[in-house]
């Protein structure tokens, strides 16, 4: 286990990994486009899908919280398996995702990475996140509001499914929230759209909006 001082290069390291811009890669790789300049702008799995074809799109998800569990992961190896790099490495990588230095910091919403993140951190809250996202995008058919929703309950799961009798530590618990925080942020402008009623439905192809 290196010395804490040591494990300062996981931060800009896992906001390296969390700023590559695999949506962007992969639309110009199967579509030949940028995706920047197409439906919603988002380089997200849910416009690439769109843009580009269901198979980029699932890649860009798959690939996106890849990114998330790795910078994870690879906190805890060099940390030893120390919750506190392992949170700050999650964020980073969150961060990475939503404001990549090489896109002037115009990244993706952080949905699919915050996925690899907490599948990585604290599995059990993930599995009943998503349980509950998908209940809510099959009811009201908004994966916006189901990504909202999700990002909302995360930090209560987190704290409640953390370890049996025990709360995480306060550094998990602050840092999960930051995250929801910025998830739900990046999406303002899909919770305008829900306000007003005009935001699209899962995969209506009417619209150029952007979902998730």
């Amino acid at each position: 286990m290196l010395a804490p001082s040591h494990n300062l290069w996981l931060v800009p390291a896992a906001y390296l990994v969390g700023s590559i811009p695999f949506g962007l890669i992969l639309a110009r790789i199967f579509a030949a486009t940028d995706v920047r300049k197409a439906g919603s702008g988002n380089i997200g799995a849910t416009n690439v899908a769109r843009v580009a074809g269901p198979i980029p799109g699932i890649l860009t998800l798959v690939l996106d919280a890849t990114k998330g569990a790795a910078a994870v992961l690879l906190a805890g190896y060099f940390s030893g398996n120390s919750s506190t790099w392992m949170m700050l490495a999650g964020a980073t990588a969150l961060v990475g995702h939503c404001y990549p230095p090489w896109l002037r910091f115009k990244g993706g919403k952080g949905v699919a990475p915050a996925l690899g993140v907490f599948a990585a951190l604290c599995l059990p809250a993930l599995l009943l996140d998503l349980g509950f996202f998908i209940v809510v995008l099959l009811v009201w058919r908004y994966v916006s509001l189901a990504s909202i929703a999700a990002a909302a309950g995360m930090p209560l799961l987190v704290y409640v499914l953390w370890a049996p009798g025990h709360a995480p530590p306060l550094v998990v618990t602050f840092g999960t929230l930051f995250c929801s925080g910025l998830v739900v942020f990046k999406h303002d402008a899909n919770l305008q759209r829900l306000v007003e009623g005009t935001e699209p439905h899962f995969f209506s192809r009417k619209s150029k909006q952007d979902k998730a």
